[in-house]
């Protein structure tokens, strides 16, 4: 049974960018920049056949021309009780648009719907108990300036993830160009 999701890869340079924020913050473990992505869709285990069923549904989906992306700041998920340390990305209605497609396709090919509202970013971090608000706090305020991370998505994936907590390595096991 495949664990899967959809989403966009991040160019090496930009990767490269983003991984020289990691710092000192207790109970984090970053991510490697090869695994940074932006989730679309994510299906967790799913049979054969929905498997099957999405890769067909990505495959045939409406052609759709590449799009820019921009990565404008950094932030974490969780509140008084971080989960992660992030890159966020500004609104884009092509995004939003992809992302939804996505939405329907997986529930065509048998998925639940998705209850969590979209919220794209990059997990750059996953933080353990041990991490408090203040010390993410104080780690994000120690980073300084964000500058913009512009680039164009030239294709969605469909990745898998081994069963772990944090997933990664990530692996590519079909590609949908876009153009």
């Amino acid at each position: 049974m495949p664990r899967l999701f959809t989403g966009l890869e991040i160019p090496a340079a930009v990767a490269q960018a983003l991984a020289l924020k990691r710092g000192a913050l207790p109970g984090s473990r970053w991510i490697e920049p090869s695994d940074y992505h932006i989730t679309l869709r994510f299906l967790g285990d799913v049979e054969m056949e929905v498997a099957e069923a999405l890769h067909e549904g990505l495959a045939t989906a409406r052609p759709r021309a590449p799009f820019g992306v921009t990565l404008d700041g950094l932030s974490s998920f969780g509140g008084d009780r971080p989960r992660a340390v992030l890159a966020t990305v500004a609104p884009n209605a092509d995004l939003s648009d992809l992302q939804a497609e996505h939405e329907r396709i997986a529930r065509h090919a048998g998925a639940p719907p998705e209850a969590r509202k979209f919220a794209p970013h990059v997990t750059l971090a996953r933080l353990r108990r041990e991490a408090s608000a203040k010390n993410v706090a104080r780690y994000l305020g120690e980073c300084g300036l964000f500058a913009p991370l512009n680039y164009t998505v030239e294709r969605v994936v469909l990745y898998s993830a081994r069963e772990s907590r944090g997933g990664g390595p990530y692996v590519v096991e079909a590609a949908y160009p876009l153009g």
